[in-house]
């Protein structure tokens, strides 16, 4: 065996004898690293871990967001369970949607949020993943998002303007025409200039143009891709000073990792960050509603307690990390 291997590599070519040395000291880059700098872009991911010098206007690195806050019960367990873990809650988001609250149980959670310095971010509906599409229930097509027609966008866009009424000042948006008209309307002074306009990971950015996309829309809030590493999002913070907000433990749906021990690389070189909290190994409850009451308001309660141990994580290895005072400027605060 040792001669017929010996046989092969006499037979097999010789360059120079620098050519190894060359090959082993010049680092491969594609010619599109240069194109994409030209115009302003990273030409590659961050491998550097560099800290982020951008903060939320009151000076913190980080804030709290806690999803799924599928109504009164379950605003009413955050609470609860923050003041329990002392945990500070800056916004809760809802994923059931505007149009699925009737309006006493809509203008109770702005109350609740008023009266706690919390942001309330509620969903836009109508959206196609609900409507009467086979394609929504493929496979492929079930993470389609977005609002299907123009019958459907301008139900959307009423949602919308008839909470924006009621006194809500964040919305969820998952479809880049509605975020394009919510821009233009903002600007008209048509909506008011203080609505938050939180991009859902559904549509969030996979890279720094299209972050930068985004933002020219008017985003006042990326939710980056679950499984972006933080090279990759440090990449995108580069280019942009919107905050970001990360699932750092992720609903099964949406790839079910735990990045507890990630938090301090990701406030240091991410911020400003809205740190998430979803739930692994925990059912898919939207659209929620009283049927499933009990389970919305018991996830709601494990989510504060998870938000904790990230907070003890990042006390113990990041120590000097600043955390945003309840009720920033900033904040979608409901105002009723």
């Amino acid at each position: 065996m040792r001669r017929v291997g010996s046989a092969l590599l006499s037979r097999l070519p010789r360059g120079p004898a620098s050519a190894p040395a060359r090959a082993l000291s010049t680092k491969p880059v594609f010619p599109a690293v240069k194109l994409l700098e030209s115009i302003g872009l990273p030409g590659s991911d961050a491998y550097d871990f560099p800290e982020s010098k951008a903060r939320f206007p009151d000076g913190g690195q980080y804030r709290i967001e806690i999803p799924s806050t599928e109504g009164v019960a379950s605003f009413k367990a955050v609470l609860e369970e923050s003041k329990k873990h002392n945990v500070t809650v800056h916004r809760v988001s809802q994923g059931t949607g505007i149009f699925l609250l009737p309006e006493r149980e809509l203008l109770d959670m702005l109350r609740i949020g008023k009266d706690n310095n919390i942001e309330v971010c509620l969903f836009v509906g109508p959206r196609s993943a609900w409507d009467t599409s086979a394609t929504a229930r493929t496979d492929g097509g079930k993470n389609i998002s977005g609002h299907k027609g123009s019958d459907q966008f301008a139900a959307a866009l009423e949602d919308v303007r008839w909470a924006v009424d009621k006194g809500l000042r964040s919305i969820l948006v998952a479809d880049l025409g509605l975020m394009y008209a919510i821009g233009k309307l903002v600007k008209a002074g048509k909506l008011p200039s203080n609505l938050v306009s939180k991009v859902s990971v559904l549509i969030g950015p996979m890279n720094p143009a299209s972050a930068l996309i985004l933002d020219s829309l008017g985003a006042s809030s990326l939710n980056a891709p679950t499984d972006l590493s933080i090279p990759q999002l440090a990449s995108i913070r580069s280019v942009t000073n919107t905050p970001l907000d990360m699932y750092v433990e992720v609903p099964d749906d949406l790839g079910g990792y735990v990045r507890h021990y990630e938090v301090p690389k990701l406030v240091y070189s991410c911020s400003p960050l809205y740190i998430k909290l979803g739930l692994r190994n925990a059912p898919n409850i939207y659209p929620s509603g009283t049927h499933i009451e009990h389970t919305a308001v018991a996830l709601s309660r494990e989510r504060v307690r998870r938000a904790r141990i990230c907070l003890d994580i990042l006390n113990r290895y990041y120590p000097t990390a600043v955390m945003s005072p309840p009720g920033g400027a900033d904040l979608g605060i409901p105002e009723i």
